[in-house]
């Protein structure tokens, strides 16, 4: 059973930066595809940015490249996701899963609990 613990949400001002954290156990990250997502309220669930088990390969969405990066720390059994320019926009609750399959599978098979970003003045 893998487990996956978020940590690193808070309140920040737009401009400003914070980085997750997305702490993995039962298995190690070779084994899983790790991918951000977030929901604001009222809003659809979206793929925020995700690491490839195969080759650390990296993918983004849209409205975050440039500003996010993913990275991985394989003997911490964790996963970053560092972000820059934070906007209002980017408000909503963060969620890690990860998934044996593939970056690009519908539903990621385990979830964390999610983190709370909040970009306000």
């Amino acid at each position: 059973q893998v487990q996956l613990v978020e940590s690193g949400g808070g309140l920040v001002q737009p401009g400003g930066s914070l980085r997750l954290s997305c702490a993995v156990s039962g298995y190690s990250l070779n084994y899983y595809h790790i991918g951000w997502f977030r929901q604001a309220p009222g809003k659809e669930r979206e793929g925020v940015s995700c690491i490839s088990k195969n080759d650390g390969s990296t993918y983004y969405a849209d409205s975050v490249r440039g500003r996010f990066t993913i990275s991985s720390d394989n003997a911490k059994n964790t996963v970053y996701l560092q972000m820059t320019s934070l906007e209002p926009e980017d408000t909503a609750v963060y969620y890690c899963a990860a998934d044996r399959s593939s970056c690009f599978v519908p539903n990621f098979r385990y979830w964390g609990q999610g983190t709370q970003v909040t970009v306000s003045s």
